[in-house]
């Protein structure tokens, strides 16, 4: 059995950095485990639970703090509103996809614009940044360099527009985690922009749990949350009505296997 290449950069040899050696070692030993059991654990899970176990510990090993400011998670909708993005190099073009996908209209601000940011047919600004750019925008990217990012984020301060800053969390004030969409499900992973790494290998983890047929489960807890609302169904019962009709779709899909 031979481990992903993204496990490696949680082995430390050094002898204060023993626990995280001994995390690893247990991911291993996870792993194994699944694979002989695969509905034990699996092994995305075993990898991702050992991974993360690496991470706690070197933080704590380097006299760290695993407390951070209080974060609030949020899904946005910018339905056409004006979206700036301060920087045209690989990173400020990896984040366009997500942000048309969510609505966004793109503005484009830097002096130097690459072919992958032209192909997208946004609004460009081929100049310096001012802070005269975020006049009326609604959300900004950073991906520029530390100093463009510090003057983004103090033009954005003054306007009340929050700032994603890109591998660059002293000048961001909104974080965009590691997200896995699929049926109409989102689930988002995020470190605060302390650990982007974790946060990818916590996605690819819980993207190959997540079960195929995600979508059947969405549509029929819409459903049932329809008719809940109308019922005038308690909260407290709502959870466990959900869980039986999830149970529903498996006992008749196999109902219907078995028919085969």
């Amino acid at each position: 059995m031979q481990l992903p290449d993204y496990v490696e950069p949680f082995v430390d040899t050094e002898p204060e950095r023993w626990r995280v050696t001994v995390a690893v070692l247990v991911t291993i030993a996870l792993a194994v485990l699944a694979q002989w059991e695969p509905r034990v654990l699996g092994y995305a899970a075993a990898l991702t639970i050992g991974a993360l176990a690496a991470w706690l510990w070197r933080s704590r090993s380097n006299g760290g703090t695993l407390t951070t400011p209080p974060r609030l998670p949020v899904f946005l909708r910018f339905d056409n509103r004006r979206v700036v993005v301060v920087g045209a190099g690989a990173m400020a073009a990896a984040k366009i996809p997500a942000l048309l996908a969510a609505g966004a209209r793109i503005e484009v601000v830097a002096p130097s614009i690459s072919p992958a940011i032209r192909a997208y047919g946004v609004e460009i600004v081929e100049r310096e940044f001012a802070p005269s750019d975020l006049d009326g925008a609604w959300f900004v990217t950073a991906a520029a360099t530390p100093d463009v990012n510090r003057a983004v984020r103090e033009a954005a301060e003054s306007r009340g527009v929050f700032v994603n800053a890109v591998d660059d969390p002293a000048n961001a004030t909104a974080y965009l985690g590691g997200t896995i969409t699929r049926g109409g499900v989102t689930v988002a992973f995020s470190t605060a922009g302390r650990a982007p790494a974790l946060a990818g290998l916590l996605r690819e983890g819980f993207d190959a749990l997540l079960p195929a047929d995600i979508d059947r489960w969405a549509e029929r807890a819409h459903e049932l949350s329809v008719q809940q609302r109308r019922e005038a169904v308690p909260i407290t019962a709502r959870r466990p009505q959900l869980l039986a009709a999830l149970n529903q779709l498996y006992e008749s899909r196999e109902r219907q296997e078995v028919r085969r």
